[in-house]
């Protein structure tokens, strides 16, 4: 069976899998196709525990809209081009979301915003891209985990803040979307850090919310924007990154009326696992190792014991956040990984003790364009042609070695359904 896969922007990757061995090529799931810009009009016209779109913004306040980073698919420029005409001559602010991730390229800010859109912002200073290391941070408060809230002083110091995201499955903090405009969003470094700590959980999984202890301190560390009036604008994409949902209004309202829908995208049925599994970071998640790990995440649920996890990510930046980096290149074994965590936590170990924690029951293969050495240096067995990972992946399994494809696997979740 012929089978395709992207790699990076633009490039195909077309691969010949026998029909004796592969299981299937799994993608998220189709929906039906609606009219967007009109689903995103109805949404703000009668949103979620909120008055409509057009009371929120008839003020003279300023009005902070947080949007997501370069990193993500989320269609923010298709809402903007909704929302642009009502609120271009009102006092309005941007700020970009990155967490702990660097800045937008140019590109990325045209990939946001919209390159019209964005050359008028600009052009009037009316966007910042948060940094969590070096801008000013306001303290508002604690999680009953004991998080500390330290927000962007752009945010905090606001009376009106419009966030706009998306909600797709997230492989520790159960879903993203809603509360993540926040935390990680615009918090501070040390924010993050202290959250993050607990996707060290068993709890800390995909589609995982009961319980899950990074979910539950993010909305617990939510009550601190009590001061704030905030209006969420929600979106859940298809997979052919169309908008197939909006949900407005409340903050916590409209994230969690998302998830339904994302799980009916995002969560696919298979009959069982495969002894190899390709699974990739689609543009723009494979901006770098420490976004694509994500592929890894998922596709270790589609993957037997013993087996075999290739990711096929660009890493166009990179390595990203370099903290998960130099700790599994420190560390000569998986478990050495994840012994040093145990004595000491920093932002992106998380990353490390994920990644890690596959490779002590199965292999982790990547075809990128990092560096063998950096490749190796992560504990992936690296290539720069899939063709030839998958050729010596069937000669190690042998001739009978099941296959399965998840070319969206950063945000594909496989489920066993017999």
């Amino acid at each position: 069976m012929k089978v395709t896969v992207g790699y990076g922007k633009e490039e195909k990757i077309h691969l010949e899998i026998a029909d004796s061995q592969l299981i299937g090529v799994y993608e998220p799931n189709s929906v039906e196709k609606i009219d967007y810009a009109k689903a995103i009009d109805e949404a703000l016209a009668k949103p979620l525990g909120k008055d409509s779109f057009d009371h929120f913004i008839n003020t003279s306040e300023r009005i902070v809209f947080i949007v997501n980073d370069g990193t993500r698919p989320t269609p923010t420029r298709k809402v903007l081009a909704q929302i642009y005409p009502k609120i271009k001559n009102r006092d309005i602010f941007f700020i970009i979301a990155t967490g702990c991730h660097r800045a937008p390229t140019q590109e990325e800010y045209h990939f946001i915003f919209g390159k019209e859109i964005y050359e008028d912002l600009a052009r009037q200073n009316r966007i910042w891209s948060h940094d969590s290391r070096k801008d000013e941070m306001v303290y508002l408060g604690k999680s009953t985990n004991g998080t500390e809230m330290y927000l962007n002083k752009i945010v905090a110091n606001a009376k009106k803040v419009c966030a706009i995201g998306s909600v797709e499955p997230h492989y520790f903090a159960g879903y993203t979307g809603g509360r993540k405009a926040f935390l990680p969003g615009v918090a501070a470094y040390e924010t993050i850090q202290q959250n993050h700590l607990l996707a060290l959980h068993e709890n800390a999984q995909a589609l995982s919310l009961q319980g899950n202890p990074v979910h539950e301190d993010m909305m617990d560390a939510m009550q601190v924007l009590k001061e704030i009036d905030v209006f969420a604008i929600m979106t859940v994409l298809d997979s052919d990154h169309d908008i197939c949902a909006v949900r407005a209004g409340d903050l916590s309202d409209s994230f969690y009326a998302g998830i339904d829908k994302a799980d009916e995208v995002f969560c696919v049925n298979i009959p069982k696992k495969a002894d190899i599994v390709i699974s990739v970071a689609p543009y723009p998640m494979d901006i770098d190792l420490y976004q694509s790990q994500k592929a890894l995440d998922n596709g270790k649920l589609a993957l037997n014991e013993g087996g075999i996890l290739i990711m096929v990510a660009k890493c166009r930046t990179g390595i990203g956040e370099e903290g998960f980096f130099k700790l599994m290149s420190s560390a000569n074994s998986a478990q050495a990984v994840l012994d040093k965590i145990k004595q000491e936590y920093r932002l992106g170990y998380h990353k490390a003790a994920k990644m890690a924690e596959i490779n002590l029951w199965a292999e982790s293969w990547a075809v990128s364009d990092l560096s063998d050495e950096q490749m190796r240096a992560v504990h992936l067995k690296p290539y720069h042609d899939l063709h030839q990972a998958l050729k010596e992946a069937i000669a190690q399994k042998g001739p009978e070695a099941s296959v399965i494809v998840l070319p969206f696997g950063s945000i594909t979740v496989p489920k066993v359904v017999s």
